[in-house]
């Protein structure tokens, strides 16, 4: 039964994401310059120990859903099924001495915030650098582009920050 609750539970975190990204965050723009793409936190907040695959296909899943809703034409699909490829390499890259424990998940209070800043930065601009170059087409406007790429980055990190410190659990004491 907990395989049941816990694909219930992944069905209900991606309809959040999604739905709070569409409804609410996308229309958050700074200075035509920045956006927040905050459907990323359903990929990077996945478990820990999900499996590529699923990675993927959720990834894909999540960027069809954005590409649809923002007829993008598969931009948002693209750099999505690249962080979800890359997830388990940032992952394998970050793994502490110790390596993870099975009940480890992506957060800030049980990872601390040098491991989770790290984790969060080189996604996000991964992905960020893909979806940004892939819109463009070309190099001819790098200097816009990485403009989006810094701003955009820089605000969907603070906005799924300020997300692990209000709803994910601070980490409990050890008995």
């Amino acid at each position: 039964m907990s395989g049941l609750r816990f694909i219930l539970v992944q069905i209900l975190r991606f309809a959040v994401y999604a739905g709070l990204h569409v409804m609410l965050i996308s229309r958050l723009v700074l200075f035509e310059l920045g956006w927040c793409f905050f459907y990323l936190g359903f990929l990077l907040f996945l478990p820990l120990r999900t499996p590529i695959v699923v990675q993927l296909l959720l990834s894909f899943a999540m960027g069809l859903t954005m590409d649809i809703f923002y007829d993008t034409g598969g931009l948002h699909a693209a750099a999505a099924v690249l962080l979800g490829f890359l997830r388990p390499w940032v992952l394998r890259l970050l793994t502490p001495r110790d390596g993870y424990d099975s009940a480890d998940t992506v957060n800030v209070h049980q990872m601390g915030w040098q491991w989770f800043s790290v984790y969060l930065t080189l996604l996000v601009l991964l992905h960020h650098a893909a979806f940004f170059i892939l819109e463009l087409g070309s190099f001819r406007h790098i200097g816009l582009t990485l403009g989006k790429i810094l701003v955009s980055a820089l605000f969907t990190g603070l906005a799924l920050l300020i997300v692990q410190l209000l709803f994910f659990p601070v980490r409990r004491g050890r008995s």
